[in-house]
């Protein structure tokens, strides 16, 4: 089978593709044939060893998956051979097959497509555990969305009206700003063209009851300082590639509290509690309320050049590969 993979550290020009031998699955696990990948920024961040995973090299980038079972291992009994399934993988999905555990295997229905199923579980996952389980956003509150037009961004977007919240979303450009709108938000912010804390003063008014920041760098501090009473400011990573250090004095003044989102240990963690999330969001996605947007997508030889185009900020929703 072909395969992405990174044999050196480094950035995405640095992989290769090549033909690499399948895989037998062993007692517990299942082979499924890839149907599309999901692209997320740690997958970028994992080929430069800057991830908090570090797998040993050569290894294969591709962190979501879905396809159809191909074989089953020893004592599988809860799928069969053609079920059509997503799965979690950290790594390995930039590939045409990929083993797993049965464990993390989950059914998908035909009205699925492989594309949302492949682009779903991450960036949706860690919204629902960020807004739903730490911050606890309720119906009514205000929250600010940065990176708004990203993969995560948008998901919180779509999440936080799903809630019933009153949601303002900050991005790059007025097209991003534009999307962004069109996926429910209520407000938008323009941070290239307007001061971030004017344009929250402008459209929140007291400041944000929970922000969300998947965006980190400068950004952080200027929605800190501008976060409402017993605001909740969310940490969803750092894309903007610096790790900021915030006053904690603003935590005092404000009553605000910063959260960790650490969803790949919830996930590890607290099996059921993710599931639930799972669950509950493609309620909302039968009922219309989150309609993920796949906005591009790359054949396996093109892995590359969808993380170049991830890393330079030119994606909107998600994107996927498709073996």
């Amino acid at each position: 089978m072909r395969a992405v993979l990174c044999e050196a550290w480094g950035g995405p020009e640095t992989l290769a593709i090549k033909n690499v031998p399948s895989a037998e699955p062993k007692a517990g696990e299942v082979l499924v044939k890839i149907r599309a990948a999901g692209v997320n920024f740690p997958d970028v961040l994992i080929i430069q060893k800057k991830y908090q995973v570090q797998p040993e090299l050569p290894f294969s980038p591709g962190a979501e998956i879905s396809g159809e079972i191909l074989a089953l291992g020893e004592g599988v009994t809860s799928l069969a051979v053609g079920d059509r399934v997503a799965a979690l993988c950290t790594i390995g999905g930039f590939a045409e097959e990929i083993v797993l555990s049965a464990a993390v295997c989950m059914k998908i229905p035909e009205s699925l497509s492989f594309e949302i199923a492949a682009g779903f579980m991450l960036a949706y996952g860690t919204s629902w555990h960020a807004i739903r389980d730490r911050a606890a956003l309720l119906a009514g509150e205000t929250m600010l969305v940065l990176g708004a037009a990203g993969g995560v961004g948008l998901s919180a977007v779509e999440i936080g009206k799903a809630i019933g919240a009153r949601v303002v979303a900050a991005a790059s450009t007025d097209e991003k700003c534009a999307i962004c709108r069109e996926h429910g938000a209520d407000e938008v912010i323009n941070y290239t063209t307007e001061e971030l804390r004017a344009g929250i003063k402008r459209t929140c008014g007291a400041g944000p009851d929970v922000i969300y920041d998947p965006v980190g760098g400068t950004f952080s501090e200027a929605a800190f300082r501008s976060i409402g009473w017993r605001g909740r400011h969310l940490v969803i990573g750092f894309a903007a590639g610096d790790i900021p250090a915030l006053p904690l004095n603003l935590a005092l003044l404000k009553g605000a509290s910063l959260v960790g989102v650490f969803w790949g240990d919830f996930v590890r963690r607290e099996p059921a509690n993710n599931m639930k999330g799972i669950s509950e969001m493609l309620g909302w996605m039968r009922d219309g309320k989150i309609k993920p947007l796949i906005s591009k997508t790359y054949s396996l030889d093109e892995a590359p050049l969808a993380l170049q185009d991830m890393a330079a900020r030119k994606v909107t929703g998600k994107i996927v590969i498709t073996p």
